[in-house]
């Protein structure tokens, strides 16, 4: 079981985005990066395609996860453990809060 998931919220712990959150878009667990919307976006030179118009794109490019933490329920950044509920699933707990982040 992964830390950070799709579609958490995200805050960013270090670099030129430190301190903005975002949604997470995608994670890649084989390279310890995630994409999070709106963050270390970087402009793309793009050829003219079929589908696509040329010119220069802005799109995010991937932060490694241990620059971004979880949000917690008062918008401060936490870390995550892990705990077996009574029905034996095993979920994502904030260490800050003690809430159940999913499930």
């Amino acid at each position: 079981m992964q830390k950070i998931r799709k579609g958490d919220n995200v805050i960013v712990l270090t670099g030129k985005d430190k301190g903005r959150t975002g949604e997470v878009i995608q994670v890649m667990p084989k390279e310890d990066r995630a994409l999070v919307s709106g963050i270390n976006m970087v402009k793309r030179h793009q050829r003219q395609t079929q589908t696509q118009q040329a010119g220069i794109v802005t799109k995010e490019a991937s932060v490694h996860l241990s620059n971004l933490a979880i949000v917690d329920s008062d918008g401060k950044p936490t870390r995550v453990g892990f705990r077996i509920n009574e029905d034996g699933t095993k979920v994502r707990v904030a260490k800050r809060s003690g809430e159940v982040i999913d499930g």
